[in-house]
């Protein structure tokens, strides 16, 4: 019978690292973001859909949550090749924008 570590299976972690931040807590603040994944809203509003956000601020990672449908069509046209890269969220017209 074959061991696991035989199959050469390597584990692909989808974790991101840090601590949960609130948006506004970052808004109008520059930050890296270093990756993101969207998935399916647990609040039946808006799109349905969330993005995860790992992002670093003042040289420590966090983690956002937002619903934002801007901020997801917006990150999806983003290379992946360019992560991380910086940029400010400004609140605009009552929607989240990137700067």
């Amino acid at each position: 019978m074959k061991q696991f570590k035989e199959f050469g299976i390597k584990t692909i972690s989808q974790s991101f690292t840090g601590d949960k931040i609130k948006i506004n807590r970052i808004l109008n603040r520059e930050i890296v973001v270093h990756d993101y994944r969207i998935e399916q809203s647990k609040f039946a509003k808006g799109n349905g859909k969330c993005l995860h956000m790992q992002i670093e601020l003042d040289s420590t990672k966090h983690v956002v949550f937002t619903g934002s449908s801007f901020l997801i069509e917006v990150i999806q046209q983003i290379p992946k090749p360019d992560f991380p890269f910086k940029a400010t969220i400004v609140e605009e017209n009552e929607h989240f924008e990137f700067r």
